[in-house]
């Protein structure tokens, strides 16, 4: 099985519930105009009701497979985001702003969805979290760089599966941060810091700030 067919499997039953909260958050999503900041039409299909949609990632879809009825798709870069101040009711972003890399550039991506709309829904991984989600492994987020590189390819599902060779290690390594609650405070200090819980445990942490007369 490829490795993302069984990440999309895994992930279904808490995408669906987390996109029933993000409903039960604002309201009928039929009613919104919102930006996906590095999404794909997975999350969206979902809902049984889906927003005016702008879907912003580094490519476009690259086959019928990926499209999405009525979704708007446009190539861009989610920390310069060519869209006018407050253009969209909500800027939507899930499990993207730890794949930016650093410090800067995730207050770069946080800053441009908090401008470009009045409502916020951006959930992220929890480092505290004792399993890193993308690597399908225990603590391996937790070592040393030099332990991470040595381990990834040979001792992790991602690399029995995914079979990356060192170039694809080190960009993972260099792309991957995940991000702690008082960060994500401090990225979003107008948002609502929410947590997303797996066995008593913080598995996710979801910035929301409610716009004015929606919801």
């Amino acid at each position: 099985m490829r490795i993302h067919a069984l990440m999309n499997r895994l992930i279904r039953p808490f995408r669906r519930r987390r996109m029933r909260r993000f409903a039960a958050t604002f309201g009928d999503p039929a009613r919104l105009s919102v930006v996906d900041v590095g999404g794909t039409a997975f999350n969206w299909r979902l809902l049984a009701q889906r927003p005016r949609l702008v879907l912003v990632n580094l490519e476009r879809p690259r086959g019928p497979g990926e499209a999405l009825a009525g979704a708007a798709f446009v190539v861009g870069d989610g920390t310069r985001l060519g869209f006018a101040d407050g253009a969209f009711d909500v800027a939507f972003s899930n499990s993207v702003i730890e794949h930016l890399g650093t410090p800067e550039r995730q207050r770069a991506f946080a800053g441009e969805l908090r401008r470009v709309a009045a409502g916020l829904w951006v959930q992220t991984p929890a480092r505290g979290f004792p399993f890193e989600p993308h690597l399908l492994a225990p603590g391996v987020h937790w070592l040393p760089r030099g332990a991470q590189r040595r381990l990834l390819r040979r001792f992790t599902p991602w690399g029995w599966l995914a079979r990356p060779s060192p170039a694809q290690v080190e960009r993972f390594l260099e792309q991957t941060r995940l991000l702690t609650g008082r960060e994500m405070r401090a990225l979003f200090p107008d948002c609502e810091i929410r947590r997303e819980r797996l066995c008593g445990l913080t598995k996710a942490w979801v910035a929301v700030r409610r716009p004015g007369g929606v919801g």
